[in-house]
């Protein structure tokens, strides 16, 4: 398969439209419909039920949409950590790292302490992320490395070493009855009136349905916990950022966070090596 045919057939599964598919990729329609057909000849399976009216995915199609997505990811991230690569060689090497902004800020001070004091380092730029979004930007090269929080990101397909391991805390309105408690477990904040959990977005953008407020980083977050909207379960760590009209109580049973620092597999940046170890060795 070629990637323009790819391109092709994912604007047309995500439209479910050849003439919006068409528009969308700046071609006219009868090349695009050639390209859907001959596509599917070189597969042998139909991907689209097409009628006069209508356009449907198969379930072959389904799976190629997904695949598809995948494939020109990775594409466009060996572009990317080629030219990269390309940078470093001609006098401009760097290292981007992905993070979640307001996560593990004590941490991530003292690894680029760390990790500039290093023979041979190189500029670290920061890439803060609203949530789960450092993930992406590993995955499809914009980044070099990202710090990662187990179990909430995924790092399937990553290397990784561990950093830190916390407990993790409610964080409630200060002033609020529950405040008082020396430690909560999940049931207490899930039958909680009036200040339900968040809604984080989808990594592609959309929310998903519950009663909690949208949240699209921490910043807001802690507005809305503070308003009286919301509440929400966090790392320990977050109790060093919390303001004064927020208060933090340990939850017994909430999953343990992890830290972990990830890379591609593949990587030979010796930059990104001397990176890696100064992290493992704090």
């Amino acid at each position: 398969m070629e990637t323009r045919e790819l391109r092709y057939f994912i604007a047309v599964a995500e439209e479910l439209h050849f003439g919006r598919a068409a528009q969308r990729l700046g071609i006219a329609q009868p090349p695009l419909s050639r390209a859907i057909r001959q596509l599917e000849r070189r597969l042998g399976v139909t991907l689209l039920e097409r009628t006069s009216r209508t356009c449907a995915l198969t379930e072959a199609g389904s799976v190629l949409l997904v695949e598809g997505r995948a494939a020109l990811d990775a594409v466009d991230a060996a572009d990317r950590r080629t030219r990269r690569a390309a940078l470093a060689e001609t006098g401009h090497p760097g290292l981007a790292l992905a993070t979640k902004a307001g996560a593990t800020s004590e941490l991530l001070s003292k690894l680029l302490d760390a990790y500039a004091a290093e023979p041979g380092a190189v500029t670290v730029d920061v890439l803060l992320c609203g949530i789960g979004e450092q993930e992406r930007l590993l995955r499809d090269g914009r980044a070099d490395v990202a710090l990662l929080h187990r179990p909430f990101d995924s790092t399937a397909g990553f290397d990784t070493e561990e950093l830190l391991t916390e407990e993790q805390v409610a964080v409630l309105p200060a002033g609020h009855a529950l405040t008082g408690r020396a430690h909560l477990r999940m049931a207490d904040l899930t039958a909680l009136p009036g200040l339900p959990m968040p809604r984080w977005p989808a990594p592609d953008g959309t929310y998903p349905d519950g009663p909690g407020p949208q949240a699209r980083d921490t910043a807001q977050l802690y507005q809305l916990i503070a308003l009286g909207r919301a509440c929400a379960v966090l790392p320990e760590s977050c109790r060093a950022h919390l303001r004064r009209d927020l208060a933090a109580v340990p939850v017994l049973d909430a999953p343990a966070v992890t830290t972990v620092i990830a890379w591609p597999p593949h990587s030979r940046s010796r930059a990104l090596a001397g990176l890696v170890r100064a992290a493992t060795r704090l």
